[in-house]
């Protein structure tokens, strides 16, 4: 089984996390308070700014970690690397 690339960052990652989290229950909030329609899309927009910061290190340390990883099949490492961004930005 292959191993997390980001170990050495999974601190790090978890508080960015938590941030998010944080984000996403404050936007449930400004909805249950009936907030202004722009001000709820403008901290949707954060959020996804947020994750998109999350995704892309996840994606380097992935690539420096999982798909140089010795003994690996380097090729089917970037072909799944590839299909994994291909779905990321297809929204």
């Amino acid at each position: 089984m292959a191993h997390a690339g980001y170990r050495s960052s999974k601190e790090q990652l978890l508080k960015r996390l938590s941030r998010i989290e944080g984000q996403v229950r404050g936007v449930q909030s400004m909805v249950n308070e009936e907030r202004y329609c722009i001000d709820v899309l403008t901290q949707i927009s954060a959020i996804r700014a947020a994750l998109d910061k999350v995704a892309l290190g996840l994606v380097d340390e992935h690539a420096r970690n999982c798909v140089r990883e010795p003994g690996g099949d380097p090729e089917a490492h970037v072909d799944e690397l590839m299909g994994t961004l291909a779905r990321m930005l297809q929204r």
